[in-house]
């Protein structure tokens, strides 16, 4: 069965016709004038603000029009992450989605339910003649993976709702109520080469097959950090035997957890006994520290010859150090709300080649001078070895509201639905909840959604019945809402 003949029909109809668009962070401009254009077809108001966001404006349903007006938000743009043995554009081509019995994933790709089922719960609400709901302002963002500029930069006065509704949470009995803030740390250095060593042989080593995941959601799941597998295995094999780095190449998106790490060594001949020696016993190590989390996990070398020159023996240490000990992971836990990890950072991205080398984190806290203090622990580390450390993207926290209306009423509902009480929490996540609470001061907010997956990772799944649970009591919700 394909994923159009899902139910809630219409809902999965709107996913694949959005799944049909690339719609990688930054570059939006197709989903914009998809959306744009869908809006239109239904001769509703439609705007894009000056951000590139796009408000879709439709009135309350007969006998509803005394309600107080309703928000609608989620956002256009997906994490764009393959598998390495994945043919896939995702310039060009619409993702090949398959369901798995009760779950939708998609082949070797990111699946795009982040956010795209919120996405198209919305476009199913507009496109509808026969769902009660009061007057609705469907606000669609972009960026939000990458930069969240799309809220950042939104125009407030083209929305005077006064609830607001994000679909964009990934536990389907989840009421999300807070969230991180986060800011990006983006570091560089210039190192000095040196030839290869005469009589040396070239391995690269592939750290594969980890977990992954959502930087926020995921990061204290005690899931491995391929970047980091990848520095503790060279300062191991270093302690032992003289190596030279010829290339680092690790990690991808800002906002997931490093799958994936591969790096070309060389070592003189004669080492070659003791080399294989210590990487099949830290080989044997990473199986026994996580032989309950990654079970997939793949360390591989093999042979090979490199056309460049290593690093510097003076900076290959320098780099070497610094990645072993940047702070990776929870940072602190919350005081205040039991479970809830406060402040974090994940070591992005790492790429070492022709003389260039860079990483890319992020560090996300819901308390403001927590994630400054952490942020200044990443870049202090950094600085100290002589990178050029950029921090920016910096966006505020959620901080959570125990007297919303919208909460009470949500709260109650689903007591009386799933005859279960809901999980009342916030989240590690960056929602866009915080920046969109500075441009709309007073909007009553709540966010809530089915269950997805691995987000932001090839494994990105989410459950078709959990969809029809979320439809169910996202309908109700609507009709739920308060009078002005």
């Amino acid at each position: 069965m394909s994923v159009r003949n899902q139910e809630p029909n219409k809902l999965w109809n709107h996913f694949a016709d959005l799944n049909a668009v690339p719609r990688p962070s930054k570059k939006e401009e197709r989903v914009i004038e998809f959306m744009m254009n869908f809006g239109k077809s239904l001769n509703l108001e439609t705007i894009k603000d000056n951000a590139g966001n796009v408000i879709i404006k439709k009135p309350a349903s007969p006998g509803l029009e005394n309600r107080k007006k309703v928000i609608l938000q989620s956002h256009l743009d997906m994490v764009h992450q393959k598998n390495n043995d994945t043919v896939f554009d995702f310039e060009t081509e619409g993702i090949r989605m398959r369901v798995q019995g009760d779950w939708i994933d998609a082949e070797g790709t990111t699946l795009g339910a982040d956010n795209g089922i919120g996405v198209a719960t919305i476009m199913a609400t507009l496109s509808s003649n026969d769902i009660a709901h009061p007057a609705l302002e469907a606000f669609f963002t972009i960026d939000e993976e990458t930069g969240m500029t799309g809220a950042k930069e939104m125009d407030g006065s083209l929305l005077d709702g006064q609830i607001l509704l994000n679909l964009d949470t990934e536990d389907d009995d989840e009421l999300s109520i807070g969230c991180a803030g986060g800011i990006d740390t983006n570091t560089s250095y210039s190192y000095k080469t040196e030839p290869i060593a005469h009589n040396s042989l070239c391995f690269e080593i592939k750290v594969k097959g980890l977990l992954g995941g959502h930087s926020g959601m995921d990061i204290d799941s005690g899931r491995g950090n391929a970047n980091k597998w990848m520095s503790r295995l060279l300062w191991t094999i270093s302690k032992e035997l003289k190596i030279q780095l010829i290339s680092f190449d690790g990690g991808g998106l800002r906002n997931a957890i490093p799958r994936e790490s591969q790096c070309v060594i060389a070592i003189s001949k004669n080492d070659s006994e003791l080399f294989h020696s210590i990487f099949k016993g830290m080989c044997e190590t990473f199986k026994s520290e996580y032989k309950s989390i990654e079970i997939h996990q793949q360390i591989e070398c093999s042979e090979t010859s490199a056309m460049e020159d290593a690093v510097s023996d003076n900076d290959f240490n320098k780099i070497l150090n610094t990645l072993c000990a940047v702070h990776n992971g929870v940072y602190r836990m919350s005081p205040d709300i039991e479970g809830l990890v406060e402040t974090s950072s994940s070591l992005a991205r790492v790429e070492i080649k022709n003389g260039s080398f860079i990483t890319q984190s992020l560090q996300r806290s819901s308390v403001d001078s927590t994630r400054d203090e952490v942020a200044m622990t990443i870049k202090s580390c950094f600085e100290n070895m002589g990178c050029e450390v950029v921090q920016s993207g910096e966006y505020p926290g959620w901080q959570p509201n125990p007297n919303s209306e919208i909460l009470e009423i949500m709260e109650q509902l689903y007591k009386d639905m799933f005859n279960e009480n809901p999980q009342v929490k916030a989240c590690h996540a960056g929602l866009e909840c915080g920046i969109l609470g500075k441009h709309l001061p007073g909007v009553d907010m709540i966010s809530f959604g089915p269950n997805i997956r691995a987000a932001h990772s090839p494994d990105e799944k989410v459950q078709i019945s959990s969809v029809q649970k979320f439809w169910k009591f996202y309908l109700e919700t609507l009709k739920q809402i308060p009078e002005q």
